[in-house]
Order: structure tokens, then sequence, then C-alpha cells
């Protein structure tokens, strides 16, 4: 199911560590109240997290219409609501640290986990923002933590034309998208034809952001 994965040398440790938030992130203004952050290796030590949640975790294959047929979405999925344990305890415990990091600036804790696995180059994630829930007309923040290998993360002003920035995302890395982000700027992982191994990303949001 999965193409071989290589663990980055940067990213063995005995013991997984989360990396102090305070003065570790960077952040960078979008524009319109849209910003965001970035922690490159903010988990430390993540391949033994990655390699658990690949074995354990009970992904989905989802299919969804497009114009006139129905297709496969090119990407595994399974989804954690509020008030369902996570599957690893290391998930809450990032969780939790994202929760009393942002909760000041955000109102609220991150409550749900969403977590799609990228198998191969061929699958991936097309423009689009968070807007199925609150998102759609409210500031909010999604936090994506990514395990494995890495895959570029572009992001682009809403409205078309090409990717302005782009953020390579494996191995730990976080990137954290909040303020108008979501309803002003679209984020996508392109398919690539690059031989590369599987890819997990962690997708915590708030309550009702979808």
């Amino acid at each position: 199911m999965f193409a071989r994965h290589q663990a980055s040398l940067f990213d063995i440790a005995d013991v997984p560590t989360i990396e102090p938030l305070g003065g570790a992130l960077t952040r960078t203004e979008l524009g319109a109240g849209a910003w965001l952050d970035t922690c490159p290796s903010w988990l430390r030590g993540s391949a033994g997290l990655f390699d658990e949640l690949l074995r354990s975790v009970p992904w989905r294959r989802e299919r969804r219409p497009m114009y006139d047929r129905v297709v496969d979405v090119p990407r595994l999925v399974c989804y954690y609501p509020d008030g369902i344990a996570l599957p690893h305890p290391l998930l809450t415990e990032l969780r939790d640290a994202l929760s009393r990091h942002y909760a000041p600036e955000l109102g609220e804790r991150f409550t749900t986990a969403g977590l799609c696995c990228y198998r191969d180059g061929s699958d991936s994630v097309a423009w689009h923002g968070d807007t199925a829930g609150r998102g759609a007309d409210t500031d909010t923040m999604v936090a994506i933590v990514s395990l494995g290998a890495a895959r570029p993360l572009l992001l682009r002003p809403r409205g078309g034309g090409a990717a302005s920035l782009r953020y390579p995302q494996g191995h730990g890395d976080l990137l954290v998208m909040g303020g108008s982000c979501q309803r002003t700027w679209e984020h996508c992982v392109p398919k690539t034809a690059q031989p590369i191994g599987p890819r997990i990303s962690v997708q915590f949001r708030p309550r009702g952001v979808r």
C-alpha cells in the first residue's frame, strides 16, 4: 500500500521531544488579517510516531463527485472529532501544547484532528481553504504537523494564479495558518513524479472548523 519510507537522519531519536513554541515560531504576515507560523522539526524524533500511525490508524479511502463522475480521493483519511480519543498519546500532547500556546490568541482550544496519508507522489490535495465550517466567515486557526517524507505545501491568495509561497513539510515540521487565512488564501499539496515516500499530515482544528 505504501512506498518505502526513509527516515531523516535529523528525525531519529530514542525519545520524541516537542520543542517549546515560545521562541521557535516564525510568523509571516500575509495581509488582510491572514498569517502563517512555521516551526521546522517541532517534534524531534517523530519517526516512531509516523511508523505507528501508518500501521494502526484505520485509514479510509474516500470517493467524491467531480463533474459528471465519482472519483477516488487521492489520499487516505481518518477524522477524530471532538471528544474522541486520538490514536496515539503523543498526538494528544501535541494538541495540548498547541492549545496552551495559541488559546490566548485564538480564544479557544484545538479539539479535533484530521489525518491524511499521502502514500506516494501520486497522492495530493487540490487548492482549497478550510471553509466547510466556521472558517467560512470567522477568523480561526489550522495547525498542521507533518510526519514522514517531506512534501511541499503551497499557498496562494484566493482567486487563483500561481503559488506564491512554498513550504516543504515533513519529519515533525509544524505549520499554523491563522487569522483570515482560510478565507483569503488557498493551500495545496501537489502531485510529483519524483520518487517519494509516504507522508502523514495531522491537522488540528477548533470545534466547528473543517
